[in-house]
This record gives structure tokens, sequence and C-alpha cells, in this order.
């Protein structure tokens, strides 16, 4: 299995980098993103270490770590540029935190993001038919989360996506150890958003194609 939405210490998760990623090996993990919450304030301290320990960790374990960053609440104008600079820093992944209904996240944030230059639109509660079409068009996943509360959307997520052909990854979005989850687990959220073992299978490849 492939998470590519986690969170360490360099944000507001409670593990250090080296210990999230051991833990995801422990679980079966194949590859693991670390994708820290971060606007303008911060992104130019978060992705060079970030970059810096997971290069250290792919040279000791089996599990691939995968540098990135979650640009979180942001104003919808700055999401392109500030996109861009992650690219330049090494973000490999870059994850938008999209318009969940659990959180009061800036309107038009989700169509700002898929104008951009990003991978993920994480959690994007009750986006529109237009936006997940746009998602389709640019080639950028919708994630079906395991998270609580930001899960609360995830069947209209599948159903608007499995109706327009935007295709979607499955991630955890942990801050905790607790939030990691077995594959077993993931197989049964993907069936909770009504989605089939088959699309299962194929969020893991979409996963995979980002590495």
């Amino acid at each position: 299995m492939i998470d590519l939405h986690t969170h360490s210490i360099f944000s507001d998760g409670v593990l250090v980098p080296s210990e999230l990623v051991r833990r995801a090996e422990v679980l079966g993990l194949k590859a693991i993103g670390i994708t820290d919450h971060a606007d303008a304030s911060n992104l130019d301290f978060i992705i060079p270490r970030i970059v810096a320990v997971s290069e250290s960790l792919n040279r000791a374990n089996q599990i691939k770590t995968v540098p990135g960053i979650e640009l979180t609440h942001v104003p919808p104008s700055q999401i392109g540029p500030l996109a861009e600079e992650a690219r330049s820093l090494g973000a490999k992944i870059i994850v938008v935190h999209g318009e969940t209904i659990a959180e009061p996240v800036a309107p038009g944030t989700n169509r700002a993001a898929l104008t951009a230059d990003i991978d993920i639109l994480a959690h994007p509660g009750l986006i529109s038919e237009e936006e997940v079409l746009m998602a389709a068009e640019k080639g950028i996943f919708l994630e079906i989360t395991a998270r609580k509360g930001h899960s609360l959307t995830n069947g209209h997520v599948a159903q608007l996506a499995k109706k327009h052909g935007a295709e979607l990854v499955l991630n955890t979005d942990t801050h905790e150890p607790s939030d990691l989850i077995t594959e077993q687990q993931a197989r049964q959220i993907v069936l909770g958003a009504g989605l089939s073992q088959g699309d299962f299978e194929r969020m893991q490849k979409n996963a995979k194609s980002l590495l």
C-alpha cells in the first residue's frame, strides 16, 4: 500500500519523520509521502528538511519516503505561486488542503488548486461537477481520505469522480500513530465510499504513478 499524505513534527504531526516512516513500514506500506502543512511563512523551512531526511531514510529503508508539502488554508490567489516555489525547493508531491466541510477553508480553494501545478487535491469536500471535470482534464488526483471529519464527503467525491472520469488516491492524512492504517482497513474505507475492490487497486496504481 502507498500513502502519500501524512504529517510529521514539522507541522501538526506528533512523530519525527524517521518514526513515522518506520511505523508505516511495519504496517506493510511500500511508500509514504511526508506532506506537512505549509503556507508562505514556512514553505522554505520545511521542504529542504523533508527532502534531506527522505534521502537519508531511502538509503537505509526498504519503504520509499517521498518529500512533499500540503498547502493549507492558503488564500486561493497564492496557491499557484506557492506550488511553483514548492517544486523549486524539491517537493516531489504537492497536495492542496481542499474545501473539507470540517474546516473553514476559503471558497475558491478547490478551483485555484486545480489550475495550479499540484498532484493531489486532498479532502475536497462538496466539490462541484465542474471542478471534478477540471481534475480529470488536468490529471490531478482527488483524495479519498481516512481522516475523521474530512472523510464525511468521501461518497460524494467518489460518485462524481466515477461519473466524470477523475482519478482517485486513498490517503490517511496521518497526524499520529493511530491514524496509520493497514491495507485491510484501507480496502474497507474504499468500499465504504461506494467504490469497489477494483477501484482500490486502481487507486494504488495511481499512487504508484506519482512515485
